[in-house]
Order: structure tokens, then sequence, then C-alpha cells
């Protein structure tokens, strides 16, 4: 089996290829959507985190308000804080779907969809990596539209957030390929094809190998 880890900036369109990925027959999964079970009243990373960050975080159910906890973390300089508590468990987590998947699919390909893949220092944990890039401008328009925010709200978020991850570039760098998001979804979803046929081949060839 292959395992490709998916990763890019603040708003680059990451979801949406692993979206495309799992639409192509890829096993899909998604660091943030890990992180929301971890942090469900009764885990161990919840307790942990309200014992780190305080009940003021918590929303009237009691269960952590996702808003409150990343203004706590990100206005008080504390996500690195935040994410020594989370990354391991997800990293664990995330292991252990992609050796079940193996032992489902030997010739198939698990993505792991992580923003912050390559800050938690897991990126050698897979066989190839996949880096979604695209503008500023396209960056805080398009987070803008997803929060319902004006430009002005929305660039001071994005801002705010990427201080949090590595350069773009760098990331880029760190790359076996590097998608650019920055045109239309016709020409996102060419570029996709291209890469699964890609990863097709290799996964196909890993199991050869034996």
């Amino acid at each position: 089996m292959l395992r490709v880890g998916l990763t890019g900036g603040v708003a680059c369109g990451k979801t949406t290829v692993a979206e495309m990925f799992a639409q192509r027959g890829a096993h899909v999964v998604r660091a943030d959507e890990v992180a929301h079970d971890l942090m469900r009243p009764g885990e161990p990373v919840y307790d942990e985190v309200v014992r780190h960050f305080g009940r003021n975080i918590l929303g009237s159910d009691g269960a952590i308000d996702r808003k409150k906890l990343a203004d706590a973390a990100f206005g008080s300089g504390r996500i690195q804080e935040l994410n020594q508590i989370v990354h391991p468990a997800v990293t664990a987590r995330q292991e252990a779907w992609t050796n079940e998947i193996a032992a489902q699919d030997p010739q198939g390909i698990a993505v792991v969809e992580a923003a912050l893949l390559l800050e938690a220092g897991v990126g050698k944990r897979f066989d190839k990596l996949v880096v979604v890039i695209c503008t500023m401008p396209q960056k805080i328009e398009r987070f803008a539209r997803r929060h319902n925010l004006d430009l002005a709200a929305a660039e001071g978020e994005v801002t705010r957030r990427m201080a949090a991850q590595l350069p773009e570039e760098e990331k880029a760098r760190a790359a076996d390929y590097v998608i650019d998001n920055s045109g239309p979804r016709s020409e996102l979803e060419a570029k996709v094809d291209a890469l699964m046929a890609e990863l097709r081949r290799l996964a196909q060839d890993s199991v050869r190998r034996g």
C-alpha cells in the first residue's frame, strides 16, 4: 500500500483535493476530523486541553468550542502548547488507520490530509508527500467566503494562522508533488487525475516488489 501525506497552506484547497482523491478510489482520513473526535468529552485529549486552556473554551453543552479554543491558542501565542497535546494522539490514530487500510487493501492508496503534517514532524512516515499551494489573495478570498468574513478580517486571520505554519515555499521544497490550486476547478480536477494515475502505478509497483 502507498502512504500519502497531503498538506498545504491555509485555505489552499487541501480538503478539496482530499475529496477528489476519495472520489477516485483513494482511502482518505482528515487530521482535523481525527482531532475533533479526540477532543470529545470523555477522551483523554479533551481532559488535557481543558486542563491547559481552562473551561472558558467550552460551550454550553460542555464540548470544546473550536472557535474559542482557536482564539485562546492563536491569540495568546500558545498554539505550540495545543499542538503538543493533540499531535501525538492524532498521529497515533492515523497510524492505526493506515495499518488497517494496508491489511484491507494492500494495493490501495491511503491519504492523510493534515494542515500541520510537516510541523508535527511526521513527513517521513509517508511514501509520498503532496503539497497544495495558491496565491495569498486567493487564500484570503477563500477563507472569507468559507467563514463569512469581510476581506480585512479574513486577511488578519489567514496571517495569524500562517504564522503558526512553515512557510509555503519550505513545504513545497519538501514535497514529492506540488499541486498549484490557483486556477479553476476543472484544472485542479485534471491535476488530481494525473497524480492519481501516478500514485496507482507506484502502489502497484510496491506490491510487486513485495
